[in-house]
């Protein structure tokens, strides 16, 4: 069962990250994976009552890891943790099967009551570096969270999250752990939103002829300068003299 469960380990890394190029590199440099095997026997340790020194040894892991995992978490088959520093795993956290993690991510608490306060992380979820998700709330499966987004609402399965707080998307369709590791392909919903307004205003605008001259203001030249900015294109804020 373990050696099972070790090589399942070995080949989610294969299959996730590029970078690895032998069983040998796995087992000698890829701390995420230390950190899951540590907290297998810390997990069994504050099962059987043994919570001290389960903690103890936590200790231990996190400062030969930089990973911090409390051996009361739920940790399914196939866990992921790419690089790894930085990455907080609370107790009452519970992950499911297949999941990827980045560093800098936090699966918090937000209360302080002694139940359940830390989310659950259903199957194929991928969460991105730096992404905190907070409180007793569950991440649906095969979603993916942008980096450095703050969930603090459940969200539903084949889902994708980003900004703070974080905006949810639910896709049209499902799809692969394979596509969800490309963390360019996020939307700007914000963005996307302000865009259409703009364009919106922009129309109503040359239809009543109005003049922009609300827009400039007087320097200290007294050469009037535009402070309107245009509607973005592809993805670029026009804008004359902006100054942030």
């Amino acid at each position: 069962m373990l050696f099972s469960s070790v090589r399942e380990d070995i080949r989610s890394v294969f299959n996730r990250d590029p970078a690895a190029r032998s069983t040998a590199e796995l087992l000698l440099a890829y701390p995420g994976l230390h950190a899951v095997w540590a907290h297998r026997t810390e997990h069994w340790l504050w099962e059987h009552g043994f919570k001290l020194l389960a903690r103890w040894l936590s200790h231990v892991t996190r400062f030969m890891t930089g990973i911090e995992i409390h051996p009361g978490a739920q940790i399914g088959r196939g866990f992921f943790i790419d690089h790894g520093m930085g990455v907080v795993i609370g107790e009452t956290a519970v992950i499911g099967k297949c999941v990827t993690l980045y560093h800098g991510v936090t699966l918090g608490g937000t209360s302080l009551e002694k139940g359940k306060r830390h989310p659950t992380i259903e199957d194929e979820v991928v969460i991105g570096a730096g992404a905190k998700i907070l409180g007793n709330i569950t991440i649906g499966s095969h979603s993916r969270i942008g980096a450095n987004a703050v969930v603090v609402k459940s969200v539903p399965p084949n889902s994708v999250v980003v900004g703070i707080p974080g905006q949810v998307v639910v896709r049209s369709q499902p799809t692969g752990v394979g596509a969800d590791l490309e963390h360019g392909n996020l939307p700007d919903t914000i963005g996307e939103s302000v865009s259409a307004l703009m364009r919106r205003m922009e129309e109503i605008e040359k239809r009543l002829n109005i003049h922009n001259e609300q827009d400039l203001y007087v320097g200290e030249n007294g050469i009037k300068h535009p402070v309107h900015l245009h509607t973005p294109a592809d993805g670029v804020w026009q804008g004359e003299d902006f100054m942030i």
